[in-house]
């Protein structure tokens, strides 16, 4: 494989870092450090008592987190779910930023032994964390029909899931379904119609990603958790690259910034209507057309971006 096709370009990335409003002396978290591209640029933007904690769950992406020498920088080995328990772990009480970069990273692409692409042909593992829990191959070989159509119709918004799933069932009756190129083929064989431009396996391979590493729950569990240890006038940068992320996260963001409301015969001066934990910070953000040309990968993506008020949080936290 060409070297230059595992070069991670970061989405967004003077946007997202930007959208934190970088203090030099502030406590700073990078929930997907990846190959570390928004992490370098926090940390560039970070005074000599900054501090930046970064979290994966990719052996990979901490093999290249620990070569990033800088007393001001700690990496966690563990997806983000975690941040409660790591920063209680780490001593921190609050911290003012969080950036979430979601979804997949070019290298986990473009490297065919982690099964996530249906372009080559390799085992069909599709794990962030290649050092627990089950593979795509795994998952296939013992789950029901019924799950299997469910998952692909759900976090792959598949309309052909049905005949999908009955396919899988079918052929793994016959041998097991081990490599990405079985199940790529099996899936074409099965989608009658799809959109210009588009893989007929693109969905389904999303959605098998998307379920076994938890990537939905994983993200409303760690929502609440962020916003109870952000420190006021801190904020969060989220970049989503699936609608079904960005459902979740503008919903939580939108509900988070939305004061309680009272009946209207309520006599209440304003300053005295409870606040809303967040504060949205400007609109949505979308990649500009020069990124999108130099990297495709980057047309789906959207930023959205909150500051925490005085406002109590009444969420879990």
């Amino acid at each position: 494989m060409n070297p230059a096709t595992l070069i991670h370009r970061t989405v967004l990335l003077a946007e997202a870092v930007d959208g934190l409003s970088v203090k030099p002396d502030g406590v700073y978290v990078d929930c997907t450090f990846g190959r570390g591209g928004h992490s370098r640029r926090i940390l560039a933007q970070l005074g000599p008592t900054g501090r930046l904690i970064a979290f994966d769950k990719d052996p990979a992406a901490i093999a290249s987190a620990q070569a990033l020498a800088d007393p001001r920088f700690q990496i966690v080995h563990d997806g983000f779910v975690c941040f409660t328990q790591a920063l209680d772990a780490l001593g921190v009480s609050k911290v003012d930023g969080v950036l979430m970069d979601l979804g997949i990273s070019s290298p986990q692409i473009d490297e065919a032994e982690r099964g996530f692409s249906f372009r080559f042909d390799a085992p069909l593992d599709m794990r962030m964390d290649t050092t627990r829990g089950l593979t795509a191959a795994q998952w296939l070989a013992q789950a029901d029909e019924a799950d299997i159509r469910e998952v692909i119709k759900t976090y792959g918004e598949e309309r052909f899931a049905k005949s999908i799933a009955a396919a899988i069932i079918a052929t793994r009756a016959e041998s097991p379904i081990t490599r990405t190129g079985e199940l790529a083929r099996l899936v074409a064989q099965n989608v009658r119609t799809r959109e210009p431009g588009q893989d007929p396996a693109t969905r389904t391979f999303q959605a098998i990603r998307i379920y076994l590493n938890r990537e939905l729950e994983e993200l409303s569990a760690t929502l609440p958790q962020i916003i109870a240890r952000l420190r006021t006038g801190g904020r969060i940068s989220v970049i989503s690259f699936h609608s079904l992320e960005d459902r979740i996260v503008k919903n939580f963001l939108r509900d988070a910034a939305t004061a309680d409301t009272l009946p209207s015969w309520v006599l209440v001066r304003a300053a005295d209507i409870p606040q809303a934990p967040l504060r949205l910070v400007g609109k949505a953000i979308r990649a500009s057309a020069d990124e999108v040309r130099d990297n495709p990968r980057a047309r789906s993506a959207i930023m959205r971006v909150a500051e925490r008020t005085e406002g109590e949080w009444k969420g879990l936290a």
